[in-house]
C-alpha cells in the first residue's frame, strides 16, 4: 500500500480501482500499521469504495485492523445521494465508550485509602465474560425503557442526579430508538448485563490528573492538577454484539437488491433511506442506548464506593462514546450535507460554539477521553474549529498484538507485579486477562494523542495517570 505524505501527519492513499474517494491516514512515520503484520490500510482503501461516501477514508492514528472498518476508520455517507450505513462502520461493541468522574479527593490523599476503595470497586463492580450486572431488570418492558431511553431512564429510576444528562453525548440517550428492532436473541443477551464491565480491554480506572495542558478548559471540565479520577471504559455488552452481526447478515442478502457491491463481506451495508438501513440505525440507537445506560449504573456504583470509602462524591466530567454512526450535518465542498458518519474506534470531538454542546461547555469545546493502555497514562482533549474527519479524533493507543499474541509475552501474576510495584493497585478477573491487556500490546498513547494534535484534529488539555485498575 503505497502512501504520499501530504503535510505533517498526514498521508494519502490515492484513489485505485473502484475507490471513490481517496484516504487519508493521520499519522507519523512509527504510526504507520505495518502491512506484513496489519492489514488495516487496506482495509482504509476498501471503504473508500463504499457509495455515497464524501470526503475520504479516514483514518486515526490508532489505526489497526478491525471487522470490514479498521479500528480508527471514519467514514460520512451522503444520505441524500444513496449513501449507506455498514454495521462494520460501528463494530460489535456498539456504542462502547468511555467516561470521566471527577473526585473531590486530592491524590496525596489516596494512599490512606487506596486499598479498601480498590478491594470496594472490585467487589462493586461485575464484570467477565458471563452474566452479572448491577441492575437486574424484571421483565422486557423495562429493559425496552432502558433501549428507548438510555441513561435518561437510569437517571428518572434514581441511578444518578439530572446534571450527569447535561455531561453525556446526546444528553443521555440517541433518538429514534426502537427496541422492536432489536432481536429476541440479542434481547437475551443483554436482559442480564446493564450495569457491567464485560471482558478484554474494558476497565474500570482510578487516575490522577498528572498535567494539565490547559487550565482554562480544564476548570471548564471541572478538572485540576493532582485530582483523582474514576475512567469507565465499557459498552453494549452481548446485546450490542448481536445486533451487529444480525444486520450484517440482512445486509449481506440485501446488497444485490440494490446493485451494491463491496470489496469485502464484512462491508455489508444497505442505503441509509432503505427499511433495512433505518431498521439497523433504530436497533444501533437502542444499544447505543444500553451501554449508556450501562456506564450510567457503573458510575452509580463507583459512587457508592467513593461515598462510603472516602465520604466525597463522583461529578460527571463526560461520556462519550466511540462506536456509533450519527445522522450530522456537516459542509461539504462548500455546501451544507446530510451525512450518515460513521466512528468505528474514533471520538467525536466537536469544537467550542457547537450548538449540540451543553451551555456550560460551549466556550471550550466538547471533552474527548483517550485511555491509554492497562498501566499507561490517559488524556483529556477538546475539539477544534476547522477540524478535518467530521469532528473526530482518536480514541486510545490502538493495537499492536493480537490477545493472543499478547498472553505469549507475559504472565499475569507478573505484570501485576510490575504495576503494583509502580503504584497501580489491580484488581483482574483471571491473571489471562490482564495478560491480553499487557501494555506492550498497544501503540504508544502519548505519541497517537500527539499525532492527533499535530493534525489539527483536537488540543490537549489534561494527562491522567493510573493509580488503580478494576479490570475484566
Amino acid at each position: 500500500m503505497e502512501l504520499v505524505e501530504e503535510a505533517p501527519y498526514r498521508f494519502r492513499i490515492e484513489r485505485r480501482d473502484t475507490m471513490r474517494v481517496p484516504g487519508v491516514v493521520f499519522a507519523s512515520r512509527a504510526l504507520i500499521p505495518d502491512v506484513g503484520e496489519d492489514r488495516s490500510l487496506e482495509q482504509v482503501a476498501n471503504v473508500a469504495t463504499l457509495p455515497g461516501i464524501v470526503g475520504a477514508s479516514y483514518a486515526m492514528p490508532d489505526v489497526h485492523w478491525g471487522y470490514g472498518f479498521p479500528i480508527g476508520g471514519v467514514a460520512a455517507t451522503d444520505v441524500d445521494a444513496g449513501g449507506v450505513v455498514s454495521p462494520g462502520g460501528v463494530g460489535f461493541d456498539i456504542s462502547c465508550g468511555v467516561r470521566l468522574l471527577a473526585a473531590d479527593l486530592h491524590r496525596d490523599d489516596l494512599p490512606r485509602v487506596r486499598e479498601a476503595l480498590m478491594d470496594g470497586l472490585d467487589a462493586a463492580i461485575p464484570r467477565g465474560m458471563g452474566r452479572g450486572s448491577v441492575w437486574h431488570l424484571t421483565d422486557r418492558a423495562e429493559l425496552d425503557a432502558v433501549l428507548r431511553a438510555g441513561s435518561r431512564y437510569a437517571v428518572e429510576r434514581g441511578h444518578g442526579v439530572p446534571r450527569d444528562l447535561d455531561r453525556c453525548e446526546d444528553y443521555g440517550a440517541v433518538g429514534d430508538a426502537d427496541p422492536a428492532q432489536v432481536s429476541d436473541r440479542a434481547v437475551q443477551r443483554g436482559q442480564g448485563q446493564v450495569g457491567s464491565l464485560g471482558s478484554g480491554n474494558h476497565f474500570l480506572e482510578v487516575q490522577a490528573v498528572d498535567e494539565v495542558h490547559d487550565e482554562r478548559v480544564a476548570a471548564a471540565f471541572g478538572l485540576r492538577a493532582g485530582q483523582v479520577c474514576v475512567m469507565i471504559h465499557c459498552g453494549s455488552r452481548g446485546l450490542g454484539h448481536q445486533i451487529c452481526t444480525d444486520y450484517v447478515r440482512t445486509m449481506e442478502r440485501t446488497m444485490p437488491r440494490d446493485g451494491i457491491q463491496v470489496p469485502d463481506r464484512q462491508l455489508a451495508c444497505a442505503p441509509v433511506d432503505s427499511a433495512e438501513g433505518r431498521a439497523y440505525l433504530a436497533a444501533m440507537a437502542a444499544a447505543a442506548n444500553y451501554a449508556r445506560a450501562n456506564r450510567q449504573l457503573l458510575t452509580e456504583a463507583a459512587r457508592r464506593i467513593f461515598a462510603r470509602v472516602t465520604g466525597g462524591g463522583l461529578d460527571l466530567v463526560y461520556d462519550v462514546s466511540h462506536n456509533l454512526a450519527k445522522i450530522e450535518t456537516h459542509r461539504v465542498d462548500g455546501v451544507e450535507r446530510r451525512l450518515c458518519v460513521h466512528r468505528k474506534g474514533a471520538t467525536r470531538a466537536l469544537p467550542p460554539g457547537h450548538a449540540d454542546l451543553p451551555a456550560d461547555l460551549c466556550p471550550a469545546g466538547q471533552p474527548a477521553l483517550i485511555p491509554g493502555s492497562m498501566g499507561t497514562a490517559s488524556y483529556v482533549l477538546t475539539g477544534v474549529a476547522g477540524a478535518p474527519a467530521f469532528a473526530s479524533t482518536c480514541h486510545g493507543a490502538g493495537r499492536t498484538r493480537s490477545r493472543k499474541q499478547a498472553t505469549k509475552t507475559v504472565r499475569g501474576q507478573d505484570l501485576r507485579r510490575e504495576l503494583e510495584s509502580r503504584g497501580i493497585a489491580v484488581r483482574g478477573a483471571s491473571w489471562r486477562g490482564l495478560a491480553e491487556e499487557t501494555p506492550e500490546a498497544y501503540k504508544d498513547v502519548t505519541e497517537v494523542v500527539e499525532v492527533a494534535e499535530g493534525a489539527g484534529l483536537c488540543r490537549r488539555v489534561a494527562r491522567l495517570v493510573p493509580l488503580g485498575v478494576v479490570k475484566g
